[in-house]
């Protein structure tokens, strides 16, 4: 018997779920949920409740929550770098910044061949340092998750972030509206979500799945992996194995990296990012609209960097 929150569709499935496990609302009273990522040595999630401006703080050790930063510039999407410092995409400051180990802040990219960036969503970094993020314009489209405003660069990419100079340069270019990203383990394949149906009738709702060349930043393919029904697919990781679980309008997908959804984790609202945490990465962390969800899975993030 599995609770009912675990929907099997395939019997693969069954290897990655625990049958006596529930899902555990740990915290709500967001407005929206996102950008979650785990710190391991403090053994805390952060995550960004975008609409009010401030990153929260879970502590694993006693369930506490408190808020982390405010205001935060509408942060939406965090990963962690090599240094183990916090690397963030900003909508209103349009930009990715870093916050360094004595808590100051620096701008890694802002503009593009002299253009302003949209409004930074989500970012991944790489094992060779490179940051790699997407910027729809959902931060510049209206001012409840940013600062209302035009887009220069006239698109929506997915970026890249070169560790040793800095330089930003376009990855992807033919998207929609790019939003969650991750490479799978071994970093050979990158998978991004397009959530383009939020602005163009009948857009892409889907993930799309890149090799990586041999020089570890070109990239070629972009085949569909998968397409979400019901919702969109938001933000989403990859396991240890190479599985992809994924946000979308019903709670946490899981795709076999053949492309075959394995089965789902259903959540009361709607799912928009999650995040592998948890001593042994075996804890599946979920923001879902208003609240932070938590399940004991039989997967194992990524070590971090993801």
């Amino acid at each position: 018997m599995y609770t009912a929150a675990i929907d099997i569709l395939d019997a693969r499935f069954k290897r990655l779920v625990h049958g006596n496990v529930h899902l555990e609302k740990l915290h709500t009273g967001c407005r929206w949920a996102e950008g979650p990522v785990y710190f391991p040595a403090g053994r805390y999630l952060l995550w960004s409740d975008i609409p009010n401006n401030r990153i929260l703080r879970y502590d694993e050790c006693d369930g506490s929550v408190s808020v982390f930063r405010e205001p935060s510039n509408n942060t939406n999407g965090h990963t962690v770098d090599r240094e183990g410092r916090l690397v963030s995409c900003e909508h209103r400051g349009r930009c990715v910044s870093r916050t360094e180990h004595d808590g100051t802040r620096t701008v890694l990219a802002d503009k593009w061949q002299g253009k302003k960036l949209n409004s930074p969503n989500d970012a991944v970094v790489k094992s060779d340092g490179s940051i790699w993020f997407s910027d729809p314009t959902y931060g510049i489209d209206s001012h409840y998750e940013g600062d209302a405003g035009e887009s220069e660069v006239g698109a929506s990419h997915v970026f890249r972030i070169d560790p040793a100079s800095g330089s930003l340069e376009a990855v992807a270019t033919d998207f929609v509206k790019p939003n969650g990203l991750a490479f799978s383990p071994d970093e050979s394949l990158l998978y991004v979500a397009d959530t383009g149906s939020t602005h163009v009738e009948e857009g892409p709702r889907h993930i799309r799945r890149f090799k990586v060349g041999s020089d570890g930043r070109t990239l070629s393919g972009g085949e569909v992996f998968a397409t979400c029904d019901p919702g969109l697919f938001d933000g989403f990781r990859c396991d240890s194995k190479g599985h992809v679980w994924t946000s979308a309008g019903d709670g946490v997908h899981c795709y076999h990296h053949d492309g075959t959804l394995l089965g789902k984790i259903k959540v009361p609202e709607v799912v928009a990012n999650v995040q592998f945490g948890g001593a042994k990465r075996n804890r599946l962390y979920i923001c879902g609209t208003t609240s932070l969800y938590a399940i004991y899975v039989n997967a194992h993030g990524v070590s971090q960097p993801r």
